[in-house]
């Protein structure tokens, strides 16, 4: 969002700082769009065993399906969920338009050795059908590119979430217990109010101050060509230098640990080199300037 907000060649805090939000929002959104996904498969595998059977000749297997799958208790749970069934209402969540990929997907759990298993498994309880829902995510939806492509025409905010909503569906399901019925908790949009206050005041901070964090930045550039430097790396230090200096609970390794991450997946693969060097001086500045009490 910071370097977004360098693309537009001008910062409106407030706009921005609304568009962040909507941008976590529709991360959140995600979120019940992969569980709804569980609710459309078994629904549409019940549609197409209906249609079977009531063909003009229906065949004996047509007649006598297996309908272990349509019968999943886990799958039933996740389908009377309350919360669910308001979010879905509340802010038009469906996959209604991209039907197309619900069959796709009911396909490749159909053809899978997970759904051949579940089919041969003598055991019959929630918690068999739990775990193959479990299965069928972390092994067939969990960076499936149909489903990448899919959720990309969807939302363009979703291009970086997909791979922590898959770990927090993961996680959700792991959670689900029978007992719970329909009552079933759901994981929060942000685990508390200082979650969202972080994103908020780290984003402004990078922003208000980002003439100066560059500038600082800028007196330890001189043995590197300007041009060669990335731009998503001056946005990675500025971010990383305003979390170094307004969250005095963040050991300051730990922040440079994050945003080498970042760099290495929003910036070149040189660069968590090149950040590490250039934080590392920042961080020696502050410290002499006694700007910086932290661990």
């Amino acid at each position: 969002m910071v370097y977004a907000c360098y693309q537009k060649g001008g910062v409106d805090i407030k706009v921005a700082e609304n568009e962040l939000l909507l941008s976590l929002r529709r991360s959140y959104d995600l979120y019940y769009y992969f569980l709804l996904l569980i609710v459309e498969i078994t629904r549409l595998q019940e549609r197409r065993l209906e249609t079977r059977k009531n063909k003009y000749r229906p065949s004996e297997e047509e007649l006598s399906p297996n309908t272990r799958l349509i019968e999943n208790r886990f799958a039933r749970q996740v389908e009377s969920n309350e919360t669910l069934q308001k979010y879905v209402k509340d802010h038009g969540i469906s996959w209604v338009n991209e039907s197309d990929f619900v069959k796709q997907m009911l396909e490749v759990i159909l053809e899978s050795d997970i759904y051949r298993d579940y089919l041969a498994c003598s055991g019959d309880s929630y918690e068999i059908d739990r775990e193959f829902w479990r299965s069928v995510f972390r092994k067939l939806i969990c960076g499936n590119e149909a489903l990448e492509e899919a959720l990309e025409g969807m939302s363009i905010y979703w291009n970086d979430d997909v791979e922590i909503i898959e770990s927090f569906i993961i996680k959700t399901i792991r959670r689900f217990d029978e007992s719970a019925g329909s009552k079933q908790t759901l994981l929060p949009m942000y685990k508390n109010e200082e979650d969202r206050e972080f994103a908020v005041t780290l984003f402004r901070q990078a922003l208000l101050h980002g003439d100066e964090y560059r500038e600082r930045i800028g007196c330890h550039l001189k043995n590197w060509e300007s041009e060669r430097i990335a731009n998503m790396d001056l946005v990675i230090m500025q971010v990383a230098i305003a979390e170094i200096l307004h969250f005095p609970k963040i050991p300051v390794r730990v922040t440079f640990n994050e945003y080498i991450d970042a760099a290495k997946y929003y910036s070149t693969p040189k660069s968590g080199t090149f950040i590490n060097g250039i934080l590392e001086s920042v961080v020696r500045d502050l410290k002499n300037e006694k700007s910086l009490l932290k661990p």
